[in-house]
């Protein structure tokens, strides 16, 4: 019952924090000068020559038609009810179709991209971090640490700047700005072929993520084993004559996970934040340079709808990782269990 009650808590933690998440996200669009009224009348003026005077009549049938007349309270209750008990995000102005066709698309291949860097990265990241741990201040350890810090303290858009400027005008790369080649655009099955000339557009996303990722992931895990192989029950296991592996393998490196498994949730989130801004540099189609140019737009209910989706995403992937690190460290079961 300890265990159920710690996640109803969670739940509910959860539902109250996607709320606020979406009042703050829908108040910070409207805070923006103008709607997408006025990008319209801007672009139309430019295209036609007619001056934002003679467009006003037009303009304040089109406010009526899309509900921007209303108050905010009163668009933002709408759009949040429809959510609510149809799953509907509402229509997108820019595109004239509802906001989940827009997004539907793009958003997997944000996840998909992202939860392949995290799981890749905390693959190689806690390697690196316990061969560091077993090799400390060896040349090893001293590499391993350079790397980690340069992956920390360079942003990723400057990193996706000069693979750009080597893709585009030292490599002539043509694999920029796509998922995929136009000979697979309509192939509706993956192969080995689909999935190489994939990799091949998509590498640098998945490179800049590893490397940001690992690198924390590195750093957490060496510092955590360092300390497990300082606790009282290492020396007892060295007493005992347990070999260095079995003690490493079997004692040190489960109890140094546990801090790696908490933070996965951040790390999901890092993941996709990276994925987002190495996406808008590249131009790759996935939500990053949605969000741009829905923001551009001032398509409110796209925007609205990507942080809401993408925040629950985060959030659920928080929640995961609490249950994982409950499963996996009899303290936090307990703890549950006890209602504590």
């Amino acid at each position: 019952m300890g265990l159920l009650r710690f996640m109803a808590q969670r739940a509910a933690a959860t539902l109250l924090l996607l709320i606020g998440i979406s009042i703050v996200s829908f108040a910070i669009i409207q805070a923006v000068p103008g709607d997408y009224v006025d990008i319209w009348m801007s672009k139309t003026t430019a295209q036609t020559g007619l001056s934002r005077m003679e467009l006003e009549p037009q303009a304040v049938i089109l406010r009526s038609q899309l509900g921007l007349d209303q108050p905010v309270v009163v668009q933002y209750w709408r759009w949040i009810s429809g959510i609510v008990t149809a799953g509907d995000f509402g229509q997108s102005f820019f595109f004239t179709k509802p906001v989940t066709e827009v997004i539907a698309l793009r958003l997997p291949r944000t996840l998909a991209l992202a939860f392949t860097a995290l799981v890749l990265a905390q693959v190689i990241g806690g390697s690196l971090g316990v061969y560091a741990a077993m090799n400390q201040y060896k040349l090893g350890d001293t590499l391993s640490t350079v790397v980690a810090f340069i992956g920390i303290v360079i942003p990723k858009f400057v990193i996706s700047l000069v693979i750009l400027y080597y893709l585009a005008y030292v490599w002539h790369s043509p694999y920029i700005g796509a998922l995929q080649s136009p000979a697979f655009i309509l192939q509706d099955h993956w192969n080995l072929a689909k999935l190489w000339d994939f990799l091949k557009h998509v590498w640098p996303i998945l490179l800049i993520s590893i490397w940001a990722g690992q690198a924390y992931t590195l750093r957490m895990m060496r510092g955590n084993l360092l300390d497990v192989m300082k606790a009282q029950y290492i020396e007892t296991a060295r007493a005992k004559g347990l070999s260095r592996r079995r003690i490493i393998l079997v004692h040190a490196i489960p109890n140094a996970l546990h801090p790696v498994i908490m933070n996965l949730g951040s790390r999901f989130e890092y993941m996709i934040k990276g994925e987002i801004e190495i996406a808008i540099v590249l131009g790759v189609p996935t939500i990053g340079p949605l969000i741009l140019s829905s923001v551009a737009e001032r398509d409110m209910y796209v925007v609205a709808a990507i942080f809401m989706l993408v925040a629950m995403i985060m959030v659920i992937g928080n929640l995961v990782a609490d249950l994982l690190l409950a499963v996996v460290d009899p303290r936090v079961r307990q703890a549950a269990m006890e209602g504590n």
